[in-house]
């Protein structure tokens, strides 16, 4: 996927699109950017770094392909945006990105409340966004993330059949990978492991990331999960920022600097350095005042029992 490979695990930062959507306030540029050059620095390899939307919806966004240019400066950075739709699509590849994520909600209901949109309609805008891209900008990956994959909050439970089954049509489609999202923090280690597994099988080479929430606490535990069956691609956000609207007072991402700490003890290189990650939260401090941030980490500290992981000889 165009990263080095002296890491065991690509920990992706999502917390400039992510988390700053989430917020009411608008962080501006101008720190914005200090912010992102400061994760890069600290080692984060994969960072997305906004979405392509209406600003009139999402003024937050609005600065989007000013910071994708910014970003495409950092070296070693691999830069990636949140796409919904063609409209978004063709400005991210225009301003330079390296791959797109569009969210796929597997369940309908969750569909048409999220983006008014049908399946079929859904389909039909991978099937332009895809046909673009092979044209215009073949070196851009497109990334389907599936949304509601664990649960949703209007339709409830969600089969696991029709997670894969809409995984293998976008695979049909054209996608490069296809990655799992527990968008309301409803996933449990089980279902993880239970699910990762299947479209590891089904789709061997196309499965991708892991994308949790700790909504219900769960974040690390389904992270583990994700690991024993060989994901090796794993979302978060700096600071837990992007609470999920509908559980107050819950942290909604997982929190980047108490995974990568998870990680390196656990023996996983991540290339990122913990003490660099934490000093990065200073700009989300000035770019969001009064902000709640949330991990473990920047509290306690490592221990005096902590090293990186090394290379395995």
């Amino acid at each position: 996927m165009g990263h080095s490979n002296e890491i065991d695990i690509l920990v992706s930062e999502v917390g400039p699109r992510d988390g700053l959507q989430s917020v009411a306030a608008t962080m501006p540029t101008e720190l914005k950017l200090k912010w992102i050059a400061a994760l890069a620095s600290a080692g984060l390899r994969e960072i997305e770094v906004g979405s392509f939307v209406s600003p009139k919806l999402l003024p937050q966004m609005a600065d989007t392909a000013a910071v994708v240019a910014f970003a495409r400066t950092l070296p070693n950075l691999f830069v990636t945006a949140l796409v919904p739709n063609l409209k978004g699509a063709e400005a991210a590849f225009k301003a330079g990105v390296q791959k797109i994520t569009m969210p796929i909600s597997v369940s309908e209901p969750h569909s048409l409340a999220n983006i008014r949109k049908t399946h079929a309609e859904v389909y039909q805008e991978v099937r332009n966004v895809v046909a673009l891209r092979n044209e215009q900008y073949p070196h851009v990956e497109i990334e389907a993330g599936l949304s509601t994959v664990f649960g949703c909050t209007i339709q409830g439970e969600v089969p696991d059949d029709d997670t894969v089954r809409m995984a293998l049509i976008m695979a049909g489609l054209g996608v490069n990978e296809v990655g799992l999202a527990d968008t309301v923090g409803y996933a449990n280690p089980t279902q993880v492991r239970r699910l990762f597994t299947r479209l590891r099988q089904e789709l061997p080479g196309i499965a991708g990331s892991a994308h949790f929430h700790n909504t219900r606490g769960q974040g690390l535990a389904n992270v583990l999960a994700a690991l024993d069956v060989g994901v090796t691609t794993i979302d978060a956000s700096q600071g837990g920022i992007g609470g999920c609207p509908y559980a107050p007072g819950a942290s909604g991402n997982i929190v980047t600097e108490d995974l990568v700490y998870l990680l390196e003890s656990m023996g996983l290189r991540t290339g990122i350095d913990i003490d660099r990650l934490v000093h990065a939260r200073e700009w989300l401090r000035q770019g969001l005042p009064g902000e709640a941030l949330y991990g473990f980490i920047p509290d306690a500290g490592v221990g005096k029992n902590f090293h990186y992981a090394q290379k395995a000889l």
